[in-house]
């Protein structure tokens, strides 16, 4: 098998059933953007079978790998050690339930292909088509408004699970990323921009999937976070 080009890392805790649907559709469109790619599927520690149903996989297809943790070590922890054992020179990542339709996979790649150090889905933008609750809307666009108040970022849409990168550069990036979980995402991008690398954010369509394992109270304990990266980043200068 040739080196990929692009590797998709699909993090996984407990998403069996999200995850029968997740690894043939990945298989299905990355086939159409390259012969040349690897599916890893970074299973946190689940309990619900997803790591024997990637064992599956593995035997059938010589695309998909399994990355197994015995214990859950967190979402962002997880992405690292996938992105850092990825082979492909472009590394993405998208969310299991795959609530970002994948037909902005190909713009998510080209991106990377043309130039960008990084891009990312947007669901906040003008041309963005979502469709979620009101309270889980507003709480996301607080949420945002606060990280663009805060700690300058100039995307809208942080915690968007669709992205791309072109890895050689976000390895520097990586090591500096203290986040274990859901602000991961956040700082990563803070960080990239702060090196001055170069992000293209571009509208989604994009649906709440359901039994996903995203809560309102992850979205708001992430004031903290905001707080703490602020100070680490003007403060203590880390």
């Amino acid at each position: 098998m040739a080196v990929p080009e692009i590797t998709a890392i699909i993090p996984v805790y407990n998403d069996r059933p999200a995850l029968e649907h997740a690894i043939p559709e990945s298989l299905r469109v990355l086939s159409t953007i390259t012969e040349h790619f690897e599916v890893i599927v970074a299973e946190d520690g689940s309990s619900d079978g997803s790591a024997e149903l990637v064992q599956e996989y593995e035997t059938k297809s010589t695309f998909v790998k399994l990355l197994h943790c015995d214990s859950r070590q967190g979402r962002g922890k997880a992405l690292n050690r996938a992105i850092q054992q990825s082979q492909g020179s472009i590394v993405c990542y998208y969310d299991v339930d795959l609530a970002t339709d994948m037909q902005h996979l190909p713009e998510l790649i080209d991106a990377i292909r043309k130039g960008a150090d990084i891009s990312t889905g947007s669901r906040l933008l003008p041309e963005s088509d979502i469709r979620r609750t009101e309270g889980r809307e507003i709480a996301s666009r607080t949420y945002n408004f606060l990280v663009r108040l805060m700690l300058g970022s100039r995307i809208f849409d942080h915690q968007c699970g669709f992205k791309a990168f072109n890895k050689a550069k976000i390895l520097p990036v990586l090591s500096t990323v203290r986040s274990d979980h859901w602000f991961w995402d956040t700082e990563l991008l803070v960080r990239a921009q702060l090196k001055g690398y170069k992000v293209t954010e571009f509208p989604v369509r994009w649906r709440a999937g359901k039994g996903t394992t995203v809560r309102m109270k992850d979205i708001f304990g992430m004031g903290s976070s905001i707080l703490r990266l602020w100070w680490q980043i003007h403060v203590s200068k880390n």
